[in-house]
């Protein structure tokens, strides 16, 4: 065991409470509680009572020095605002500073993942990590670590993301909402309204809350209503498959697969899981001009909501 191991310098190195519990930066108070039980149950004195007195030692020290606390800080909505608010800071300051430059292997991995795979890279990564983070002091520092350095690149590509603000038309106001990059893959058709497709950013935003609980349920409805306002949205098509595969119907997966590829021969998310599934896709017409750049612009652009998964079910 480290000879400084539990000292006040030793615990002063993990100021990351979402690290500290294994979670990703968009828990929310339901997944974070889960982990908490998880990881409680795993340091409790009945769980270890075979282990060595290291162990022991370790699962004293960790479970009332680092991991109550971090729960303490992040149970309320309010205490992870300030949390993700600090580091937002530290993610601006390092930036500037050209000093956030992780050396965990996760971490070096997504800051070059494509930006429609971010989310998908960084929940899975989180999981793999938290693993085993507390089998041992040597795996809690190992994985701790790589998981403050995983945070704070996620964050880094993810901050500076356009959002539209709160408008109001006469005396109704509009819900506040982020700019779905995903609209921006496929250009409206003739004759389509702006205000259409705002309400289908409206399903995708609601959408991309459900998937982010991994409401698969829930978030299928509102994909098929974006659908019905904007049928020839190739990145639509892409987030519906995602959520599909979620919900282990894989055959509905691959239809939207398809289509998304009849619609967008260049979606490069489409394209992964289209190889991954054993999907064949008639070569249809490339876009050309404007219009190819647009879709492949979008495309690469469009974060598909924060659809959590490990890979296509098999």
């Amino acid at each position: 065991m480290s000879h400084d191991a539990f000292s006040s310098e030793w615990l002063k190195r993990f100021t990351d409470p979402y690290a500290l519990l294994g979670v990703s930066v968009a828990v929310d108070g339901r997944r974070l509680l889960k982990r908490y039980r998880t990881v409680a149950k795993q340091l409790h004195p009945d769980a270890l009572v075979d282990k060595s007195s290291e162990q022991r030692q370790f699962a004293d020290q960790i479970l009332p020095k680092l991991v109550n606390p971090a729960y303490q800080r992040l149970k309320q909505d309010k205490g992870r605002n300030e949390v993700l608010a600090t580091l937002r800071f530290k993610v601006r300051r390092l930036s500037r500073e050209q000093k956030l430059q992780p050396t965990g292997e996760k971490g070096k991995q997504l800051l070059n993942v494509p930006e429609p795979e971010i989310d998908i890279f960084y929940e899975h990564a989180v999981e793999q990590l938290c693993d085993r983070q507390y089998a041992s002091l040597a795996d809690f520092e190992a994985n701790t670590r790589q998981l403050s350095e995983l945070n704070l690149v996620y964050l880094r590509r993810k901050m500076g993301a356009p959002v539209i603000r709160e408008k109001r038309t006469g005396l109704v106001a509009s819900a506040t909402v982020a700019k779905s990059p995903a609209s921006l893959a496929d250009p409206p058709s003739d004759g389509k309204s702006s205000s259409g497709l705002a309400y289908a950013e409206r399903y995708i935003g609601r959408a991309q809350e459900y998937l982010k609980a991994k409401n698969t349920e829930a978030a299928i409805p509102e994909l098929k209503d974006a659908l019905r306002i904007d049928p020839q949205n190739s990145a639509y098509h892409c987030l519906i498959a995602q959520a599909y595969l979620l919900h282990k119907l894989p055959g509905m997966a691959k239809v939207h697969f398809k289509q998304a590829l009849k619609l967008n021969p260049e979606n490069v998310v489409a394209l992964k899981y289209a190889k991954q599934l054993n999907i064949t896709v008639t070569e249809a017409p490339r876009p050309t001009g404007k219009a190819a750049s647009t879709a492949a612009k979008g495309d690469r652009r469009s974060l598909f909501g924060n659809l959590f998964s490990k890979g296509p079910t098999r």
